[in-house]
């Protein structure tokens, strides 16, 4: 078993280049009371505001906006907080990864039932969608603790993709109105079409790393 301390981090992402000075910018400038735990929080409240907006738009198609928003916050928290941690050299591995890590399966949770709960998107592929991100969450914690690494992005997508992809896909039925469409197998939205697409891609990757995992250790015998 690896020490978790000592865990490698991947997160080899198409907004990487855009994203990783960003956040060591903000890092550098927060002021001294901003820490670690407060942003983890902040992401944790984005990540509420996301979930409660997306199940207000039963009243007003206008909550997207303010799922957006939710977003943007989670994002500045979720993504933040360990770049402090790292940037003012007070990191605590295990506190950190089990808090953040814990914090961000409610999050997910939520976010994705709450697009269940709204008008866009039907229920039974929203809990589909969960159970995509806990399986492929459950093969990255198990690989942290074999092999040491801590795998974010897979196939160049990570949670700052997934993010800009449900951002437009809100402003899309935002300004489109959620376009329906029926072929032999039943009617879906446009935004059912973006939620399936997003599970496809969660089982894919799972499973396609549990095999190639599964062969690796095999074949050293392990």
């Amino acid at each position: 078993m690896k020490d978790i301390k000592k865990h490698r981090r991947v997160n080899d992402i198409f907004l990487g280049p855009l994203e990783r000075p960003a956040l060591q910018w903000l890092a550098a400038h927060l002021p001294a009371w901003v820490t670690p735990n407060i942003l983890t929080y902040i992401g944790l409240f984005g990540s509420i505001l996301i979930a409660a907006s997306y199940t207000l738009t039963n009243m007003h198609i206008g909550f997207l906006w303010l799922a957006n928003l939710g977003f943007i916050i989670n994002w500045f928290g979720d993504s933040l907080d360990g770049t402090l941690a790292r940037y003012r050299h007070i990191e605590r591995p295990r506190y950190g990864f089990f808090i953040d890590h814990t914090i961000d399966a409610f999050s997910v949770i939520m976010i994705v039932l709450g697009m269940g709960l709204s008008p866009f998107v039907r229920f039974d592929l929203a809990a589909l969608a969960v159970i995509g991100y806990l399986l492929l969450g459950n093969l990255v914690y198990i690989r942290t603790c074999l092999v040491g690494e801590f795998r974010i992005s897979y196939g160049k997508l990570g949670p700052t993709e997934v993010r800009v992809i449900l951002i437009l896909a809100d402003i899309i039925v935002y300004f489109g109105r959620n376009p329906r469409f029926t072929s032999q197998y039943g009617t879906l939205s446009f935004f059912d079409w973006v939620v399936i697409a997003l599970t496809f891609l969660l089982f894919f990757f799972s499973i396609r790393s549990a095999v190639q995992q599964a062969q690796e250790f095999a074949r050293l015998g392990e």
